[in-house]
């Protein structure tokens, strides 16, 4: 049975591509913001004739954004910006990244395969040394939520 209590202590994550594999979950220097993975479209969608009756269609695209939030001076920003810049260096180099999500205490699993460098994150120097938004974007994510293999405790 999976556990009522969420804690982000127990998130692990990884990108893992041919210019690097490190962690990016807990322990990376995460800021409180953690890390969005959203869907691009909508799955489905519904059409409504002229006399009222509807047809839905349902949609294959599988695709998304994955994005991780790190504290400004996190050394995992630099691993990440030698990354981005061998992937972004040549088309031969680019989208080949998988970002794993996994917390087995909830039992949640989350895989996003063809992940490419949006952007550069946005740099702000400022009172307080905030956060740098790493964004990618995935060609398809699987999820598997709570019913995935929990910790044994």
């Amino acid at each position: 049975m999976a556990s009522n209590t969420y804690s982000f202590l127990d998130v692990q994550a990884a990108i893992d591509g041919p210019n690097g594999s490190f962690s990016i979950g807990n322990g990376a220097g995460s800021s409180d913001e953690g890390i969005t993975v959203a869907q691009a479209e909508d799955r489905g969608s519904l059409v409504v004739g002229a006399d009222g009756y509807g047809m839905h269609s349902l949609h294959a695209a599988k695709n998304g954004s994955v994005t991780v939030r790190l504290l400004k001076t996190s050394p995992t920003n630099a691993m990440l910006m030698d990354m981005f810049n061998i992937d972004t260096s040549s088309s031969a180099n680019y989208g080949q990244n998988t970002i794993s999500i996994r917390n087995p205490v909830s039992g949640d699993s989350v895989t996003c395969v063809g992940c490419g460098f949006r952007k550069v994150p946005d740099v702000v120097y400022g009172k307080d040394g905030g956060m740098m938004e790493w964004t990618w974007n995935a060609a398809q994510i699987d999820y598997v939520l709570g019913t995935g293999t929990p910790a044994v405790l």
